[in-house]
């Protein structure tokens, strides 16, 4: 089958002949039918995260936010069957550590990342498998459309359940979102289908633009400010900042903007992970942190059982994945769109829907 396929950090990717998968005994194969495009495809592919465990190796499969077909079922499998379509969350669990009991899946003790280490092949492919399938593949609606679900990806389920799940936005608190990617934009749209007033923080015009167009109330062009979170706070209630503020983007300068955005009492929301120049490490406000009671909250992902939640408010109108997905493109193009993401200028979410 096709596939794109890993050979070196920062060397070009191309679309190659693999063997197809087979199931093991928890296991389903999946015929892909969207997959969206990531900016952390990009940073594995640059070598960004050697210290976090995630070191490419050749022959590696990216792509990590799947929509598929069952095609294949281990003998093991309870719960899907030949034909079901599903969708997979990034970070893959067991379904029976600590964790996952707690219905916190997506920080299971023995997490597996989908499309980041040669021992689970990602969905940049015709086909791609699926560990502990009845646990962590998630059935789809009827009639939703493969390329809006993979606009869920790693991007708006993290920022959902961030939103959702690990702070707390209730109508009319204060939102800002710091870096206007896909999990951004993802952000800015969930905060406002929760009633927040969102301020969208970026240096692209075009991302501010779409950042609008997904309900953000006021934006701030960090090229046209001395001092971004006195930006943020000039749009807020008495200047008090915000009850919530997202970094989204995982650069030194973001994190610190980020808290120094906030009111007092107000907690921050670490969605971004850091790049290759902070390697996990970046120096905050801990002072200002602890006089005026801030909190430094991280999601990562979202564990399968949240998709109900976000299918819910989906056929319900309130959110719309789709309207973040900036274009499709074919397997052979996916290369050169994840090497194009070196330059931040990606607006929305790629997705590949031709296989």
């Amino acid at each position: 089958m096709r596939a794109v396929v890993f050979e070196e950090v920062g060397e070009p990717m191309a679309v190659q002949e693999i063997e197809r998968p087979e199931p093991g005994p928890d296991e389903v194969v999946v015929e892909t039918e969207a997959c969206g495009i990531c900016r952390s495809d990009w940073h594995a592919w640059q070598g960004d995260w050697d210290w976090v465990g995630v070191a490419p190796t050749p022959g590696l499969v990216f792509g990590h936010e799947p929509v598929g077909t069952v095609t294949s079922v281990g003998e093991d499998v309870e719960t899907l069957a030949v034909g079901d379509r599903v969708c997979v969350p990034f970070n893959l669990s067991d379904g029976t550590c600590r964790y996952c009991k707690q219905g916190r899946a997506n920080i299971c003790e023995r997490v597996v990342p989908l499309g980041f280490v040669p021992f689970q092949q990602g969905a940049f492919a015709e086909e791609f498998p699926v560990r502990n399938a009845d646990h962590n593949a998630v059935k789809l609606p009827d009639g939703v459309d493969p390329v809006d679900v993979a606009g869920l990806g790693c991007r708006f389920a993290t920022a959902f359940h961030g939103l959702v799940h690990r702070v707390d936005v209730t109508p009319g608190d204060w939102v800002a979102v710091h870096g206007c990617g896909g999990v951004g934009l993802s952000a800015v749209h969930i905060a406002d289908a929760l009633g927040a007033n969102v301020v969208a923080v970026d240096l692209s015009t075009d991302k501010l633009e779409k950042a609008v167009e997904l309900g953000a109330d006021a934006t701030v062009d960090v090229r046209e400010v001395d001092d971004v979170p006195v930006a943020i706070k000039k749009e807020t209630p008495g200047r008090r900042g915000a009850q919530v503020s997202v970094d989204a983007l995982g650069v030194a300068e973001t994190c610190r903007n980020s808290v120094k955005s906030l009111c007092k009492g107000g907690q921050n929301l670490q969605i971004g992970l850091t790049t290759s120049e902070e390697e996990g490490e970046v120096s905050l406000p801990v002072d200002s942190i602890v006089m005026d009671e801030r909190e430094f909250v991280g999601s990562f992902g979202m564990p399968p059982h949240e998709y109900e939640e976000i299918f819910s408010m989906m056929e319900q109108g309130k959110i719309d994945p789709g309207k973040i997905v900036s274009k499709t493109v074919s397997l052979e193009e996916v290369p050169e769109v994840i090497a194009s993401m070196d330059d931040y200028e990606t607006v929305g979410i790629p997705v590949c829907d031709e296989f």
